[in-house]
């Protein structure tokens, strides 16, 4: 029997502000090139409106989730994240995905890989691609996940419950350091920036030094073909210097532009992935910046200034609206290590039944 005849079993879920499919590892390919062909053809990749596949033809609604139960003691499941390409028939496990995280947790207790616990349930959750650990928590009213709650994240029509994600051992996720160039600040193609890396390898830079004001719409900065052309330039000699080599085709680092906060928030952001204009921002994409701002000498850390100092949690801005995320960095110590970080998000199941591959 084929894929073609019996299908997949398949869930479908809403995490934080993108959208995938989460599949348990044991119902794909065991050969990675079989799986990837496999997904792609559920995807719908590659076309443009992804018209013949599941994909939503944005980056933000064509990944996947790869579940399985862990063979380590110490974790409950294992997570590898895959970025699929929506016009090209790309498979990226080269980064994490923070908003997709999120709804891995609930449904490994869907699934019954993970037994829930009446009122709030933990998931320990190794996620494959950094081999580091986030703990997810979520509300299981009488053993059963409960998605409906009040809880508003930017970016997502209405509320839902709060999924609270908590991670560690995320420094040097892709890279293997905090600090992939061995230094706070660089300057790369005549423009200062910083690289790290605490979940995602990002770059970061002010959106004055390419022009901007940091407060464009997605919708201007993708109508900028010029600025297009020198971010991909910019994030390609980046990633030569936090040796990741030729990211050509590939999702990560992403870009990150810095502009002073004008919302109530803390620090405004616009994000690439990875030359794109992302819609509102990855959950580890900010963490990462934060992160690499409470660096002293680091690019952007003058706006850290004002920050309030009874509390580790900042508010991001971004295109459509606010992300508020947990860092608390110990700079005292060489290199500086990440004490904690964490961010809220939400989820929500959209269906789950059998997925017929194009």
């Amino acid at each position: 029997m084929s894929y073609d005849e019996t299908g997949v079993r398949c869930t479908m879920l809403r995490g934080g502000t993108s959208r995938g499919l989460y599949l348990e590892a044991r119902d794909l390919p065991l050969d990675p090139a079989a799986r990837d062909r496999l997904l792609l053809r559920l995807m719908g990749t590659p076309d443009p409106r992804q018209i013949d596949g599941l994909g939503g033809a944005t980056t933000l609604t064509s990944k996947v989730a790869v579940v399985s139960p862990s063979d380590d003691p110490e974790f409950d499941v294992d997570y590898l994240f895959l970025q699929l390409g929506v016009d090209e028939p790309t498979v990226s496990d080269r980064q994490n995905c923070g908003n997709i995280l999120a709804g891995v947790g609930p449904f490994a207790v869907e699934r019954g890989l993970v037994p829930a616990a009446d009122g709030e349930t933990s998931v320990r959750i190794r996620m494959v691609n950094s081999d580091s650990v986030a703990v997810a928590s979520f509300p299981t009213p009488g053993g059963r996940v409960e998605y409906r709650g009040d809880v508003a994240i930017a970016g997502v029509p209405g509320t839902a419950a709060r999924v609270m994600l908590a991670f560690t051992d995320t420094e040097g996720s892709a890279t293997g350091a905090l600090l992939p160039t061995g230094q706070v600040r660089d300057t790369v193609e005549g423009i200062g920036c910083t690289c790290v890396d605490n979940g995602m390898p990002v770059v970061f830079a002010l959106a004055g030094s390419f022009g901007l004001t940091g407060y464009e719409t997605p919708e201007e900065l993708h109508a900028d073909t010029a600025l297009l052309k020198r971010i991909d330039a910019f994030r390609r000699r980046s990633a030569e210097l936090m040796g990741m080599g030729d990211v050509s085709a590939a999702s990560v680092p992403k870009t990150v532009l810095l502009a002073a906060p004008r919302d109530g928030g803390q620090v405004c952001m616009r994000s690439f992935i990875p030359v794109q204009p992302h819609t509102s921002i990855g959950v580890l994409a900010a963490v990462s910046v934060v992160t690499g701002m409470l660096l002293p000498g680091a690019l952007g850390h003058d706006l850290t200034a004002d920050w309030p100092a009874d509390t580790s949690q900042v508010d991001v801005e971004h295109p459509t609206g606010h992300l508020l995320v947990d860092v608390v960095v110990d700079s005292s110590v060489q290199p500086p290590r990440v004490v904690r970080s964490g961010v809220v998000r939400t989820a929500r199941k959209l269906f789950d039944g059998t997925a017929y591959p194009r």
